[in-house]
């Protein structure tokens, strides 16, 4: 971890960011999760408090999933598998809609796609700085 401290920072980032605007939205909008509405099936699992969209597990597993794409792309498909993984986790035990899933990727994309460009945004600053100016 301290030979790439920039991987956990920016992991990090993510994962907090995805989860803060998670709960915003979630808070904004107001859907009912499935177990709340429909009495059967029973939830696997204990029902969580709150509303249901966009999904917070979807999200910051998608944000990391994508900020961790960034630093090692050849394992890309295997951070995305396993994000899709918990996403469809969460329908299965019952509570969330496929529609919550969906918009946890949207959102935990976009977050990651963000810290991204700033970590892009950030390293290119850098090397601009190092080169010598022609004059």
């Amino acid at each position: 971890m301290w030979r790439r401290a920039s991987v956990f920072i920016a992991v990090g980032l993510a994962d907090l960011a995805a989860n803060s605007l998670a709960s915003a939205l979630k808070a904004a909008i107001g859907v009912e999760r499935p177990p709340l509405r429909y009495a059967n099936p029973h939830a696997l699992v204990g029902v969580p408090s709150g509303s249901s969209f966009p999904s917070g597990h979807t999200s910051t597993s998608f944000a990391c999933a994508t900020v961790l794409s960034f630093f090692v792309p050849r394992a890309a498909p295997a951070f995305y598998l396993l994000a899709l993984a918990i996403g469809f986790s969460r329908i299965y035990v019952g509570v969330h809609w496929p529609l919550d899933v969906v918009g946890g990727i949207v959102l935990g994309v976009a977050v990651g796609l963000a810290v991204t460009a700033l970590l892009r945004r950030g390293a290119g600053r850098r090397l601009s700085a190092r080169r010598p100016r022609r004059g």
